[in-house]
């Protein structure tokens, strides 16, 4: 964890806790760090961080928010570090003026597109739609089914392009060893 410096924690749920932080390596970049519990010792990884990270590991496309490195820390710890978006579609559409629809919530300090340019008309929700089908499309592709679409989990960075996060609920899928049949 050397390499990297907490900046400030920008979300939490039963997986942990999502920081914003510093990659001490390459300074101008800011990465999301996710660090996972770790609860019992004799439980291990959760396998839902395996599956994050298996699935994602194999993905590359402009759509999906990229995994970028894995560290093991001290203390039984365990982070995922991925590229920093600024903020979900859920806080972009809270934000927006609420002559568009929003509720006129501001976002923080320095965070999030500005949104007075991009907005939410029918442009910017073609151009989102457009982006969410091109990351679902590549994921089914690649026999992955996402399975937590949601805004809270579609990424939007400064320039107004969304992209697929949390896959700790996705699952792989394949051509079934046997057919079914439709008896019970």
């Amino acid at each position: 964890m050397e390499n990297y410096q907490k900046i400030e924690k920008i979300g939490e749920g039963t997986y942990g806790v999502v920081y914003k932080a510093r990659d001490l390596t390459h300074p101008t970049r800011i990465v999301a760090l996710k660090k996972i519990r770790l609860e019992a010792e004799d439980e291990g990884v959760p396998s839902t961080a395996i599956r994050e990270i298996s699935l994602l590991k194999e993905m590359n496309d402009p759509n999906i928010v990229r995994l970028l490195n894995i560290v093991h820390a001290e203390g039984h710890k365990l982070y995922l570090v991925f590229e920093f978006l600024d903020l979900d579609l859920k806080k972009y559409m809270e934000a927006l003026p609420v002559s568009e629809g929003g509720r006129g919530k501001a976002l923080p300090h320095g965070s999030g597109p500005d949104l007075s340019r991009l907005g939410l008309g029918e442009a910017m929700v073609k151009k989102f739609m457009s982006q969410l089908v091109e990351g679902v499309r590549y994921c089914h592709s690649h026999r992955v089914l996402h399975r937590d679409l949601k805004p809270q989990n579609l990424l939007i960075d400064r320039e107004g392009n969304l992209k697929l996060a949390d896959f700790g609920l996705a699952r792989a899928f394949g051509v079934p060893l046997r057919t079914y049949t439709h008896e019970v």
